[in-house]
């Protein structure tokens, strides 16, 4: 009988080891949740009213043992709390710590009872402890793109299966463009993890700015070794985006290097995007040469900056003006966006009629990629 009970401990043992390992959980969590789920059972089924003993649950064998604690003391006032040196030195098997001893009271059905009593509370715990351990790891992961595929859509928000745990894609966080269906992989920027009653809500992006710089991140190797470092990103998700880059080392072109061969880069970029627009835009500490590329695809013809840093007028050709400011004002709002500069926009033509204001002058803009070069005229025979 002793025999089979030992097997059956080590079994449980094992039992609870292997499923540490299918969870990824200490094993040390589970056997607190045992020893706790223990204590309530005893304290329960044998009028336990103080929380004069302690349960432990041996980590080897698995068995499990209920102790009276008692304070050990030259001369016994109350027998119920206090046991004297003498007692203790006689008694087989008592432990003594920290002035305590330890006298095992074990009940002989207590496996029983304490079995059916703890079952719910280990579960409990159980999946406490798993939802600690998926809440964590999300939580290392904020601002990470994921992978996943929907399995569900409840009131208009797609649930992602992500890892171990469902995460939740509000329409909010959605583009016009994207049309998931359930089955469907799902690229997204984890954007908050929160802690709920059911257990971690995990909140996913595919509007947020970041999302697109974890794209480019994901997709530059040069970004990933620190040659190339994305310097902004300014985005109206789902219609057209610009981000800002800038290389630490001159024999490397940003704009090119992020764009790749025959734009075998930037095409896994906007074949995540759909229909959403990209300019990939050359930074530079010169806010000059900085908002005449930020307004690309449009030419320049100058830029003039205000004393306080905020404002500048930008004059571009005639024929250039409604591509400077684009659709319903977007060019010029996403530029105003990724520089942090305020822009007024004026043809040639209507910089005549407006001279600059006494706090403004004109910069140097020859550095910028898209300044515009008048042809030269031939000249007659």
């Amino acid at each position: 009988m002793a025999g089979r009970r030992k097997k059956q401990e080590l079994s449980l043992i094992d039992a609870l080891k292997d499923l540490c390992v299918e969870k990824d959980i200490e094993p040390e969590v589970l056997f607190k949740a045992v020893e706790d789920a223990l204590k309530v059972a005893y304290k329960k089924n044998f009028n336990q009213e103080d929380d004069t003993f302690e349960v432990e649950v041996d980590r080897t064998d698995g068995s499990y043992h209920v102790y009276s604690l008692k304070v050990v003391v030259d001369e016994v006032t109350d027998p119920d709390t206090e046991i004297s040196e003498e007692d203790v030195a006689n008694m087989p098997n008592v432990k003594v710590e920290d002035g305590l001893a330890h006298i095992e009271v074990t009940p002989k059905d207590f496996g029983r009872i304490a079995a059916q009593a703890a079952k719910q509370s280990v579960l409990q715990k159980l999946r406490d402890a798993e939802r600690n351990v998926i809440y964590d790891e999300f939580t290392n992961r904020d601002s990470d793109l994921v992978m996943g595929r929907v399995v569900r859509m409840e009131d208009g928000n797609l649930i992602v299966e992500v890892g171990k745990t469902e995460a939740i894609l509000v329409p909010s966080e959605q583009t016009i463009n994207d049309n998931f269906k359930i089955g469907d992989m799902v690229r997204a920027y984890i954007v908050e993890v929160k802690k709920g009653g059911k257990g971690p809500q995990v909140y996913l992006s595919r509007t947020h700015p970041n999302f697109l710089r974890r794209l480019f991140e994901l997709e530059v190797p040069e970004i990933q070794e620190g040659l190339l470092e994305i310097k902004g990103v300014a985005r109206e998700a789902g219609a057209r985006a610009k981000i800002a880059v800038s290389s630490k080392d001159p024999n490397i072109a940003a704009v090119g290097s992020c764009v790749g061969q025959r734009g075998t880069r930037i095409q896994q970029v906007l074949d995540e995007l759909g229909e959403e627009k990209l300019d990939v835009i050359e930074w530079s500490p010169k806010p000059g040469v900085f908002v005449a590329n930020a307004l690309s695809p449009a030419k320049i013809i100058s830029v003039a900056v205000s004393d306080d840093g905020k404002n500048c007028r930008v004059v571009v050709p005639d024929n250039q003006l409604s591509l400077a400011i684009g659709k319903e004002g977007q060019n010029a709002r996403l530029a105003a966006r990724l520089t942090g500069w305020k822009i007024d926009i004026k043809s040639l033509k209507q910089s005549k009629n407006f001279p600059l204001e006494e706090d403004m002058h004109e910069v140097d803009i020859s550095d910028a990629m898209a300044v515009f070069k008048p042809r030269a005229r031939k000249k007659k025979q």
